[in-house]
């Protein structure tokens, strides 16, 4: 894998299509066309960006910012492509995104479960700083709460 075969950008309600596949594909509870058009095209608060490789679009994420704070929404890695590093390019995107935005602080929420995604955040500065009870609908798991304070 080369940088070259690498694209991220901002998403566009044309790459919405594409997204549900791999929403579909990541998650229990994906979410509807409906929730990425008013991300994409609405909410004045969203920064939603895909990544490429080899001109397939292959992941997601969306960021949340209010004033100096972000909060990640979602992240997700069609199945055929992990372990190539993706979501690490799209966390790294993302803190350089929130450097250049004024965003100083950056949370999110993960499956108490998901070890290899709370690694993954650790990795780029997340700590575990809480839990929400019962947060995932579909089977009442816990929430882990981390944050990067230090971006």
């Amino acid at each position: 894998m080369t940088e070259s075969n690498i694209i991220i950008k901002r998403m566009t309600i044309d790459d919405i299509k594409d997204i549900l596949v791999i929403e579909n594909l990541c998650f229990t509870l994906p979410w509807s066309y409906e929730s990425f058009y008013n991300e994409v095209q609405l909410n004045k608060f969203a920064h939603y960006h895909i990544i490429r490789f080899n001109d397939q679009i292959t992941g997601y994420i969306g960021l949340w910012q209010v004033l100096d704070e972000g909060h990640i929404t979602n992240i997700a890695i069609h199945p055929d492509f992990r372990r190539l590093g993706l979501a690490c390019k799209l966390i790294e995107y993302t803190l350089d995104f929130c450097k250049d935005s004024s965003i100083t602080s950056l949370t999110l929420e993960v499956r108490k479960s998901n070890i290899s995604a709370q690694n993954l955040y650790k990795k780029y500065g997340f700590v575990e700083e809480g839990i929400r009870k019962q947060y995932y609908a579909d089977n009442k798991e816990d929430a882990i709460i981390m944050w990067n304070k230090a971006i």
